[in-house]
């Protein structure tokens, strides 16, 4: 009986010994550099490396280049103000702000495609004079909107050859100007929203202590009120016109 069972495990395994070494191989990945005498293949290996690099700079363009710093402060202020914590949740918060950033910096962007990204595409300019024409719309865009008195902090500090022009001021000494800037104008509009708010917990907080009700907290009570009031006014066309009104396209 054993005999037979050692047998039939024998054939068994050379059986499906045979099946596994007459399956197909599968192909193999090579990564790596070769030389190319094609022109096309190093010009498609230079495009895919820039569009890379976009993307992986796309988040702090959109952060510190654009109006969308602004918005997405304005908008915490406002929730902080209201005194709903994660409502609206931070998610929604960040896709508004994002698109009323592509509103508003539809024009510059359209600029940018126009005049840098198609002629590059299509081969028509260098690389050198494509990034050149994208910074410039990009530049007036921040020079429209920045403080002078913070791009005169960084002009100051700068160790080199103070620009005698707007042309000539360096993106290093730009970039945080605006920033800066942007800071500053979206805590002003934030202090603007707190004050209503400020005063109707004001008028809870002396309304309750009238009435003896001290161990209930006034926030409690004033967040509907505040919610009301909000809606009302009409808040989010009044905020969203207020911050799109105020940027200089």
């Amino acid at each position: 009986m054993d005999r037979k069972l050692l047998i039939y495990l024998t054939i068994f395994g050379i059986f499906f010994t045979g099946l596994i070494y007459s399956q197909n191989t599968f192909p193999s990945i090579k990564l790596g550099l070769e030389e190319s005498s094609n022109p096309q293949d190093f010009s498609l290996t230079i495009k895919i490396v820039i569009l890379m690099t976009i993307l992986s700079l796309a988040p702090s363009i959109i952060m510190m280049m654009t109006c969308f710093t602004r918005i997405i402060i304005v908008f915490h202020f406002l929730r902080s103000a209201l005194g709903t914590q994660s409502a609206p949740s931070n998610q929604i918060l960040i896709g508004l702000a994002l698109f009323i950033t592509y509103f508003v910096m539809s024009p510059v962007i359209d600029e940018v495609n126009n005049n840098a990204l198609q002629p590059y595409l299509e081969e028509k300019v260098t690389q050198e004079v494509a990034i050149q024409e994208a910074v410039k719309p990009m530049r007036a865009f921040m020079l429209n909107q920045v403080n002078e008195k913070s791009l005169q902090m960084f002009i100051n500090f700068y160790p080199g050859e103070k620009p005698s022009s707007p042309e000539e001021i360096s993106l290093s000494v730009l970039i945080p100007s605006y920033i800066l800037s942007e800071l500053t104008i979206a805590f002003k509009i934030g202090f603007l929203l707190y004050l209503p708010m400020l005063l109707l917990d004001m008028i809870i907080a002396s309304v309750l202590m009238a009435m003896g009700m001290m161990m209930l907290p006034p926030v409690i009570i004033s967040m509907p009120f505040k919610i009301m009031l909000f809606v009302l006014v009409d808040g989010w066309n009044l905020i969203v016109e207020s911050i799109v009104s105020g940027i200089k396209i």
